[in-house]
């Protein structure tokens, strides 16, 4: 179980680190905090606004604490993560459907003129799915990732759940 559990941080701390990424690159690439400011900010600015940016880091960071919860064994790890989670599905559905205003009307359509269908295009996003990994499948991959997210947090409540052990009176507790 220590395996699985070591595997599982890996694991969310590898996702937080991708879902984190546009923030984060420019760091990687040695440019200065006021240059990565400006990129990370240009990142959010394309047809984002502060509900999508607050969504966005706000389930970095709870997956990020699920992660060190979770490596420290606390059963509390799967409440953070399934936060994260809830963060990151109405982020990505939003996005997907082209919600919080950016470039949709009140259909759920996202113009195909907008910056967020522009950029979801060339960065491989939803609009670029028909060649992707859900055309193969009949299956948007929005919702294969969030069903994969979810088997993630069911492992991770049977890892990081209580376990209750005997003790034979006068043993010292563990």
């Amino acid at each position: 179980m220590k395996f699985l559990r070591i595997l599982l941080v890996l694991a969310v701390l590898a996702y937080a680190g991708w879902l984190a990424w546009p923030f984060l690159s420019p760091f990687f690439e040695g440019a200065g905090l006021d240059t990565a400011a400006t990129r990370a900010g240009a990142e959010a600015q394309v047809g984002l606004d502060l509900p999508v940016i607050a969504l966005w880091v706000g389930a970095v960071v709870l997956y990020l604490v699920a992660a060190g919860l979770l490596g420290s064994g606390n059963p509390r790890a799967a409440v953070a993560y399934f936060l994260g989670f809830i963060a990151d599905a109405v982020l990505r559905l939003a996005i997907d459907r082209g919600g919080f205003g950016s470039g949709s009307d009140m259909g759920g359509k996202v113009d195909p003129n907008s910056p967020m269908a522009q950029s979801t295009i060339t960065e491989g996003g939803p609009a670029a799915a028909p060649g992707g990994l859900g055309a193969d499948l009949g299956v948007d991959p929005t919702w294969l990732v969030l069903g994969a997210l979810v088997l993630l947090g069911i492992l991770i409540v049977v890892v990081s759940r209580a376990r209750r052990r005997k003790r034979v009176p006068g043993q010292l507790s563990v």
